[in-house]
């Protein structure tokens, strides 16, 4: 049986797609660095004249309009934009706001440059459907001819009659337009046969014959010699492109003698299996790569989608939950492309959720800037009241007046922490100067203060020497004696009340410290009997409140961020276990503490 010549089964639907989308990313990668190097040394362009040039391609024909200068305009434009964008940015942010809370303006040219291009885009749809009927046409002319030539070949009484006809039409075949490329292969096979038919049926002058059978056969060696150097081309996609136009020519080729035509044809086939085994394993490992990428970025996106926004209550949440989406977008920078049909959707999803973190943050940012820059204004009102009263000398309203200025002060809220000491230090300088002078102009005989001052002092030097060694409850029962008699006593000069109630509560701490007095109820009656020592020195009460409300506060934050650390704890095995417990026995006395400080707060409001 005859074996004839079969061209690579290369132009089917499927691999000519695969060369399109193929070589155009390839080109596209390649070219990318080219054409962003000439948007940005081409500083004189602007966003109208841009336009204008996309208008101007617009106005081309479907076929003069060229992928290189199209992606040129492109990327000029989006070079100034990204410019603009920056700008805006930069703006943004030196007005004060957070970088997290920018969002660009919409952008009218940007608009229509993006509609000039998408009606560029279907021009060229339109174009590539008319060149699509044309090969539809090209098709069934080169049908015809095959018929004729068909036809004729079963004439075998008329060879020197139809010999130029069939030159005509072998002729014509060759210069009729390219045809679908579904139908590139079987109409090439039908047209072989037609012609092989015509020369093997007809007796044409032998001579003739064999000098077209050797002028094909050169044509057709140096095909496969340059197929053969194709397999050697790093480029597996350029190797596949040129390959394609090798197949081409040889189509456009005539027969070789019958006995070469196995051989010429299998040594062309052999040469292009080699390159399509590549291009088909370049892609099947990009195809590999894009489904891992794939996969990845969608658990990046489910892990941030799982992410509870709505339960951060506090800046250091907020912060530690901006940790974890900006360590989430640091993953996806390190992934690659997925599929083209899911890689911008996958974006797009990534970047909604991530959009919508920001935006809720610099909602909850700008609410509490907004409170704690109210509660500045007010206690810088209070500071301003109280240096304008400081110098009044009716004590008894401005007394009145400054106790209710101290109420006021503590039913406000925090303030930002750079002008929390600062304005406190302002407000409580007006309070002791006013109370100072009050008690320079009110204050009793400075030789009762002096004989207080001398009782309180040996008290303390009593406190001091107790015998470390003596039974625990006769010194408890000592100890209690002498706080009931510092409580008994009087005041004591202005200038050493600070230095003596930290020297008595020194020595009482150091002997709680020693005979293991620190429980709640002990703790708590000391702290009483110091409170009731300060008498009705509100002054001195403020300041107290103040710094164990300072203490909460600090107590709460470090509570929180137990808390924050234990939901990231792993208490499955043996040391996570121990440490788990650790971290709850350091919670609980936190928390003791907590409830510790909050009854002493509750001791000094009721005394105010």
């Amino acid at each position: 049986m005859e074996l004839r010549e079969q061209p690579t089964n290369l132009n089917n639907e499927a691999q000519g797609q695969i060369l399109n989308d193929g070589h155009n990313d390839v080109m596209n990668e390649n070219n990318e660095s080219e054409n962003a190097m000439v948007a940005d040394n081409d500083k004189t362009l602007s966003k109208e004249s841009l336009i204008q040039q996309a208008e101007e391609i617009l106005n081309k024909s479907a076929e003069e309009i060229t992928r290189d200068e199209l992606t040129r305009v492109k990327l000029q434009f989006h070079a100034l934009r990204k410019t603009e964008l920056e700008q805006e940015k930069a703006e943004f942010l030196e007005k004060g706001n957070e970088e997290a809370a920018f969002a660009p303006k919409t952008d009218e040219a940007e608009e229509k440059f993006k509609e000039i291009l998408n009606q560029i885009k279907d021009k060229k749809a339109a174009y590539a459907a008319e060149l699509e009927a044309t090969r539809q046409a090209n098709y069934e002319r080169k049908s015809a001819i095959i018929a004729e030539i068909t036809e004729m070949a079963a004439d075998t009484d008329n060879v020197n009659r139809l010999m130029p006809r069939f030159r005509e039409l072998q002729q014509e075949f060759k210069t009729v337009g390219e045809v679908p490329a579904t139908l590139v292969t079987e109409q090439w096979k039908q047209f072989q046969e037609a012609v092989e038919r015509f020369y093997d049926q007809l007796k044409i002058n032998k001579d003739l014959r064999d000098y077209d059978f050797k002028k094909n056969l050169d044509v057709k060696v140096l095909l496969c010699e340059e197929a053969e150097k194709l397999t050697t081309e790093n480029d597996v996609v350029v190797a596949f492109r040129r390959l394609q136009d090798l197949h081409d020519k040889w189509r456009e080729t005539g027969p070789v003698a019958k006995e070469m035509r196995e051989e010429i044809w299998n040594r062309f086939k052999d040469a292009s299996a080699i390159i399509n085994k590549k291009y088909q394993a370049f892609f099947e490992e990009r195809k590999a790569r894009e489904q891992e990428n794939e996969a990845a970025k969608t658990a990046i996106c489910e892990r941030v989608e799982a992410l509870d926004f709505e339960s951060l209550k506090s800046h250091a949440a907020w912060e530690e939950m901006t940790k974890t989406i900006i360590a989430a977008q640091e993953d996806w920078k390190k992934l690659g492309y997925a599929s083209k049909k899911m890689n911008n959707a996958l974006f797009a999803r990534f970047r909604e959720t991530c959009d919508r973190f920001f935006s809720l943050k610099a909602e909850y940012f700008k609410k509490m800037k907004d409170e704690l820059s109210s509660n500045l204004e007010k206690k810088i009102a209070l500071c301003e009241r109280a240096e304008a009263l400081k110098d009044s000398t009716d004590w008894k309203k401005a007394s009145d007046e400054f106790v209710e200025m101290q109420r006021q002060w503590k039913t406000i809220g925090s303030v930002a922490k750079k002008h929390s000491d600062a304005v406190w230090q302002r407000f409580l300088a007006a309070c002791d100067y006013f109370f100072e002078q009050k008690k320079k102009n009110t204050s009793g005989t400075r030789r009762e203060e002096q004989a207080n001052l001398k009782a309180k002092n040996e008290i303390i030097h009593a406190l001091n020497n107790i015998d470390r060694e003596m039974p625990r409850e006769e010194a408890i029962k000592l100890i209690k004696e002498y706080m009931a008699q510092w409580q008994k006593i009087g005041h004591v000069p202005f200038r050493e009340k600070d230095n003596i109630y930290e020297a008595y509560r020194a020595a009482i701490n150091a002997l709680h410290d020693h005979f293991d007095m620190r429980e709640s109820r002990a703790h708590i009656a000391n702290f009483e009997s110091t409170i009731n020592d300060m008498g009705n020195d509100e002054n001195r009460l403020y300041r107290e409140r103040e710094r164990l409300m300072r203490a909460l506060e600090q107590k709460r934050n470090e509570l929180r961020t137990y808390e924050n650390n234990l939901g990231f704890f792993n208490s499955k095995s043996k040391t996570g276990n121990s440490m788990f417990r650790e971290m709850e026995r350091k919670m609980q006395r936190i928390k003791d503490d907590i409830a510790m400080i909050e009854k002493k707060i509750g001791i000094i409001d009721s005394k105010l």
